[in-house]
């Protein structure tokens, strides 16, 4: 066992932690666990999935995941170069330009075809324009002719004095339309949760206020936690560790926050007085808080 594997061990030995409790947290077989610590990553599944369960260990026992991938790149040995192919060109074949002089054949009898198409459509549209001008102009006299009625009576005028306004003094005034009254939208209470959207194993709210009083309680035999703030959209970790059933822990914070337990069924959470519903599975859940000011 290597510096990398001793650290991870003696990390995860001060947190007083099994290779079960750390399974149950990080969701990683022990034999693969086992196998970080002794720096065996044959046995694990691939470099992407080392890289992921050393990240995801790290983090479990309170270690900066950067710095312990670091000491794991340091570790690894260079990939060898590949060697370089050369290249071999081979003589075209005769075959090869029989193809292309076909090809250059279809491509000029396309062209030519697609030319004689467009002609084609063009005559027909100027021969069927000149038919309806011709017909139309033929019709136009009768049309003249026709609109004049000799047995059509005069329109009767105005009588005077009346200035030929009859139908604008007879006319009702407009009624003006009221117009409606916009619902103003109701402001939640401080400190009140609303849930923005879900993914995953990642519940998102926001709070209305200034500050975020959590507690977490182990409703379970016992329960893993850790809570994060965000000063200055800076993450922080606040405090992690385990509970015993009936255990609480509680906070005040005046950031954005992040909540992560190891088991949805064993923990309870309450946020501002309002108990977040994490669920019933054994999974672990993540739950984020967005602080929003008063308006």
């Amino acid at each position: 066992m290597s510096e990398l594997g001793q650290r991870l061990k003696q990390a995860r030995l001060e947190k007083r932690m099994s290779l079960e409790d750390l399974q149950e947290v990080t969701k990683i077989r022990t034999r693969y666990l086992e196998a970080i610590e002794e720096e065996n990553y044959k046995v694990l599944p691939g470099s992407f999935y080392v890289r992921a369960f050393i990240k995801s260990y790290a983090e479990a026992v309170g270690l900066d995941p950067n710095e312990v991938l670091n000491m794991y790149q340091g570790t690894v040995p260079a990939a060898p170069p590949e060697p370089t192919v050369e290249t071999i060109r081979t003589p075209r074949r005769s075959s090869a330009r029989s193809t292309d002089r076909l090809s250059k054949w279809a491509s000029t009898i396309m062209v030519v075809s697609f030319v004689l198409l467009i002609a084609a459509i063009v005559y027909y549209f100027v021969v069927m324009n000149n038919k309806g001008d011709s017909s139309g102009a033929i019709n136009e006299p009768n049309r003249l002719t026709d609109t004049a009625d000799p047995n059509a009576t005069a329109a009767p005028s105005p009588a005077p004095g009346n200035g030929g306004n009859t139908a604008s003094t007879n006319s009702p005034a407009p009624t003006p339309t009221p117009s409606a009254t916009p619902t103003p939208t109701p402001t939640p209470p401080a400190g009140a949760l609303t849930l923005v959207n879900s993914s995953g194993s990642l519940d998102n709210y926001t709070a209305v206020g200034g500050k975020l009083d959590i507690t977490v309680t182990a409703a379970g035999t016992q329960c893993w936690y850790r809570v994060d703030s965000f000063p200055n959209s800076n993450k922080k970790m606040e405090k992690q560790g385990t509970l015993k059933q009936g255990e609480t822990e509680t906070f005040s914070l005046t950031t954005t926050a992040q909540i992560r337990v190891g088991a949805a069924n064993a923990a309870k959470i309450t946020v501002n007085g309002q108990e977040i519903n994490v669920g019933d599975a054994s999974n672990p859940k993540n739950i984020k808080i967005t602080l929003q000011p008063q308006p």
